[in-house]
């Protein structure tokens, strides 16, 4: 069987191949599988190509060819994407589920102590590394030795590297490889998001960190596309329509919404098991992009898209409160928290007290949690803190930028997220009414206790029952007893150890405020019973004074702390000796007082004159203002034009440069223009050259084209023609020559044959004469041979009787062929009777089918008839439809045209009542002097008993000066006007408007409304 027969029949192929795999020829099946893939005769799908990737991916992984198999599922991709998705949803998670299950059985084998089996291929270097599966590693490699000696368990290593790391591998490709041919098709959108989520989870449990970063770039690029190419404006209409800038995907929808958030949050927990908190909040601003793709889809006409169901959104901030924590963002896990419980509290109707009260403690303590800044500094009352404690840094303001962004992004309240902006809402939501009184007492301990010597005292039994309390704070699964590694705490215990720390800081936070120095055994003292050693303490001191919440130093040498900034630029160091000047003067007002009788006169007359002048000064300074005022509105008005000047000089330099630009675009055009023909012609020139000197027999391969260049096209071509005629010369003398040759010689051959041919003509004459007389002789002689033996034979006749009984003998043969003639004639008119009968049948049944046939083409003409007058009765609904709004937008906007008009008429009305002449008794005049608007300018007067100006455009059927611009009070744009000009019953003259009719015979009736 050829190798084409292969090809044409898939069904062959699928079979010889199942054969070489069945003789221990997997490489051979599997290059035959493939090329019957990528084959491009068949375009059209069938189940055998579905069993034939089925099997090719068993071998792909089988021999761990992971390409092949990514490969093999583009190419079936492309046969069955359009014909059949459901089968190619089968053949991908029937692939995904063998490399997940070969991955578990490598994990198990190498826990087992397991060695691979030597793979069975046919190729010489396989084999031969097979043959050496059973050699230690270590042998000659010095990688594997110094790697043996970093492990702990060697022969493991050996073992995961030899089992698992393949198996690893190839289903990492496998996920990457799906979820490419996945990434835009609607169709398999929820196969896509199953196969990304166990991407996530084979990170997880792997621990395989760097495929995670690379499986979230991918995600997040393949959200970045359909973002870009697939269009958020995208609406799919009920007709059909599709988005044609990426190919299977039919734009966004809810569920398609749904499944990303999904899978985010996945991608969210993943993050927080793996501790790769970068990560985590590059998902969340992918989580913040999805949720704005829902935000606008929401407001665009005809797109009924609900918003994120509570439930999800309650499940990814119980996640983000999970990422905060082990992350120690404390802030942003209070922040977290809260809107969880607001979620919860708000859609989760049957949410039991109990864990309300859990919840509602989970927020409290985690707001307390967050630890206090330099918003503790204004509680601080006679403590001063230096200027550098105070002093806003560009890093201050970069890390409030990224806290604003981070909020945007989470989507909570406030862009300026804080432990007071918290603690505020909290107090406002009346959450603490549903907390434990134990935790209202840390609330009122931690914000409002300021005496540091029995704070600590009173917060220690408060924080042991915090730590005994095991309730668990979120509806989520338990986890299984195994996982004990990455189980999340969710019970109120964890929270101590940051109160911990909280009560700490607020206890120096009320040392500094009441202390200068204090004994470093005295603050032990005071923290005794809270289980932190001095040197966490210390850490803690140390980092609140890195962050300028703080400023402190530790003695270790004199064994205190000392409260204040040491800097000699501080405030205490740069006002001391002022601080000392006023208690030194004081001191001495106290033992010798001053006469205070002439400083009491002295200070009568200043506020004598005082009172005198502040009416002249406040006079003076509303003048001033009113200056001042004039001054800016001037120097606005300066700026303004100097603006607007510089703006006319960038237009006209931005129309100049425009200009140049479109001529120097049009010069370089006519010079590309020009240098391509003189190429073409020069190529032209070369090519002519190059026959030229290839016809006159020249090698004009090592020619270069500055050689061509110099050669002369019309000496060559004339040398050549030179060269042709004299050739053609040479070859019509040689013919002539040769003609006169061959007539000499054939003259002479004529002359020498002619006598011989006269005695060969002679002879050949009497040879034919002597054959024809023996000829005639001899026919003579055998006719009467004959004659003589045909007497003979009949005398020898004639004797004989035969012929009396040949009449008897025919009469006897004719009757019995009688007899069978009648009996054929009688049986072919029974086979005739019988075969009309059957015609009849025959055509019976043909008029009926042809009627049936006839019947069906009627209803089918029919159906088609109805289906179409239905399809021209939608269309013409919808075209009517279209045709409706657009009439009511035309409208709409003709209106606003209208009522702008309008305005702006009666702007220019108002701005020229002022100018106009008086009343007079036939109208209103049109005003001499002052200003005179446009549209009363050339004017000699109206034809109303009224001079002035008329409508914008003039009279359009009237002729003269006097009926170009009609008369009176001047008419507006959109007023009504007749053959003079005049508005109507009025004696007031005034032009027609802009839309009215200009015909005499469909003028509009008079009328005396501006509007009408």
């Amino acid at each position: 069987m050829s190798y084409n027969s292969f090809l044409n029949k898939p069904e062959n192929a699928l079979r010889r191949a199942t054969e070489l795999n069945a003789i221990a020829q997997p490489q051979a099946a599997l290059s035959m599988l493939h090329e019957v893939l990528s084959s491009r005769r068949h375009k059209t799908w069938s189940p055998t190509y579905e069993k034939i990737i089925i099997f090719y991916l068993d071998l792909c992984l089988d021999l761990g060819r992971a390409r092949e198999a990514k490969d093999g599922l583009h190419q079936y991709r492309n046969l069955s994407q359009s014909q059949a998705p459901g089968s190619l949803e089968g053949v991908i998670r029937h692939l995904i589920e063998k490399a997940e299950k070969k991955c578990a059985d490598a994990r198990d084998a190498a826990e087992k102590g397991e060695m691979p089996k030597p793979a069975a291929v046919t190729d010489a270097d396989t084999e031969a590394k097979a043959d050496d599966d059973d050699i230690d590693l270590y042998d000659g490699n010095p990688q594997s030795i110094l790697l043996s000696t970093m492990s702990t368990d060697p022969e493991k290593a050996q073992r995961e590297t030899a089992i698992l790391f393949p198996a690893l591998k190839f289903l990492w490709e496998v996920y990457r490889a799906v979820l490419d041919i996945l990434k835009s098709n609607s169709k398999l959108e929820r196969l896509y998001h199953a196969a990304a989520v166990s991407a996530l989870r084979f990170c997880a449990e792997y621990k395989r960190r760097v495929e995670f970063r690379r499986l979230c770039d991918m995600m997040r690029m393949h959200l970045g596309n359909l973002q870009k190419y697939g269009g958020v404006n995208v609406v799919k209409f009920e007709d059909g329509g599709k988005n044609n800038k990426v190919r299977g995907w039919e734009g966004w929808t809810a569920e398609s919404i749904e499944l990303h958030l999904q899978t985010r949050f996945a991608q969210l927990e993943t993050a927080s098991t793996l501790r790769l908190y970068t990560e985590g909040f590059r998902t969340v601003e992918d989580i913040y992009n999805i949720l704005q793709i829902s935000r606008t889809r929401r407001k665009l006409p005809g797109v009924n898209i609900p918003p994120p169901k509570a439930k999800i959104m309650a499940a990814y901030y119980e996640k983000l409160t999970n990422l905060f924590w082990v992350s120690e963002n404390y802030l942003f896990h209070a922040f977290a928290w809260y809107k969880y419980y607001s979620l919860c509290k708000e859609f989760n109707r049957g949410m039991s007290e109990d864990m309300k009260t859990k919840q509602a403690s989970a927020v409290l303590l985690a707001a307390l949690c967050i630890p206090t800044s330099t918003s503790e500094k204004g509680k601080g009352g006679s403590q001063a803190l230096g200027r550098d404690a105070i002093q806003s840094t560009v890093e201050d303001d970069i890390a409030k930028e990224k806290m604003a962004r981070m909020a945007t992004l989470l989507g909570f309240h406030t862009t300026e997220p804080s432990r007071e902006a918290i603690l505020a809402e909290i107090r406002s939501r009346n959450i603490m009414e549903d907390v434990p009184d134990y935790l209202r007492e840390v609330y009122l301990i931690l914000e409002e206790g300021t005496d540091p010597l029995d704070m600590v005292s009173k917060a220690r039994s408060l924080l042991d029952t915090l730590r005994a309390e095991t309730g668990v704070t979120s509806d989520g699964d338990a986890k299984p007893e195994g996982e004990v590694e990455d189980t999340e705490d969710h019970t109120l215990a964890k929270y101590v150890e940051p109160l911990t720390n909280v009560l700490i800081l607020k206890l120096i936070f009320n040392l500094s405020a009441a202390y200068h120095t204090i004994s470093l055994d005295h603050v032990k003292n005071l923290t005794s019973g809270l289980g932190v050693s001095f040197e966490q303490m210390e850490k803690s001191i140390v980092l609140s004074s890195q962050s300028r919440a703080l400023s402190v130093r530790i003695d270790h040498r004199l064994g205190c702390i000392r409260f204040g900034s040491a800097a000699l630029e501080s405030d205490e160091m740069r006002g001391q000796l002022s601080t000392l000047a006023k208690r030194l003067t004081t001191a001495c007002n106290i033992i010798s007082p001053s006469d205070d009788s002439s400083l009491t006169t002295e200070r009568k007359a200043v506020y004598f004159d005082v009172r005198a002048t502040v009416e002249s000064e406040h006079l003076a300074t509303l003048e001033r203002r009113v200056v001042i005022e004039k001054r800016k509105e001037e120097a606005e008005r300066l700026i303004q034009d100097r603006l607007r000047k510089e703006a006319a000089e960038r237009k006209a330099e931005e129309l100049a440069r425009k200009a140049e630009e479109d001529r120097r675009l049009v010069r370089e055009q006519k010079l590309r223009e020009r240098e391509k023909l003189q190429k073409i012609q020069e190529e032209m020139d070369a090519l002519e050259k190059k026959r030229y000197l290839t016809a006159m027999g020249r090698n004009v391969e090592n020619i270069t084209m500055e050689e061509l260049k110099d050669v002369d096209t019309e000496a060559l071509a004339k040398e050549h023609a030179q060269k042709a005629n004299k050739k053609k010369e040479d070859a019509e003398n040689k013919v002539r020559l040769a003609a006169r040759n061959l007539d000499y010689l054939v003259r002479a051959v004529r002359i020498e044959e002619l006598p011989k041919i006269k005695a060969s003509f002679d002879a050949k004459v009497k040879g034919d004469r002597q054959t024809y007389e023996e000829e005639v002789v001899e026919s003579a002689k055998e006719a009467k041979e004959q004659w003589e033996t045909d007497v003979t034979d009949k005398a020898a006749l004639g004797g004989c009787a035969v012929f009396d009984y040949a009449s008897q003998f025919e009469s006897m043969i004719m009757s019995a062929r009688k007899i069978v003639h009648e009996k054929a004639c009688e049986k072919e008119d029974d086979r005739a009777e019988l075969e009309a009968e059957k015609g009849k049948l025959d055509r019976a049944r043909d008029r009926k089918a042809e009627e049936a046939q006839k019947a069906e083409e009627a209803r089918l003409a029919a159906e088609k008839a109805e289906a179409d007058h239905k399809a021209e009765e939608e269309r013409q609904r919808k075209e009517e439809e279209k045709r409706v709004r657009d009439e009511e937008m035309e409208k709409k906007e003709r209106i606003r045209m209208e009522e702008q008009r309008e305005r702006e008429e009666r702007d220019r009305n108002d701005r020229s009542v002022p100018t106009r002449g008086g009343m007079g008794s036939s109208g209103m005049g049109g005003g001499s002097g002052g200003y005179v608007p446009p549209s009363r300018r050339g004017a000699s007067g109206g034809g109303g008993g009224a001079g002035g100006g008329g409508s914008r455009w003039g009279n359009a059927n009237t002729g003269g000066p006097s009926s170009d611009r009609g008369g009176g009070y001047g008419g507006g744009r959109y007023d009504g006007r007749d053959e003079g000009g005049n508005r109507g019953g009025d004696d007031r003259g005034g032009g027609g408007g802009r839309y009215d009719s200009r015909d005499n015979d469909r003028a509009a009736p008079a009328t005396n409304s501006r509007w009408s």
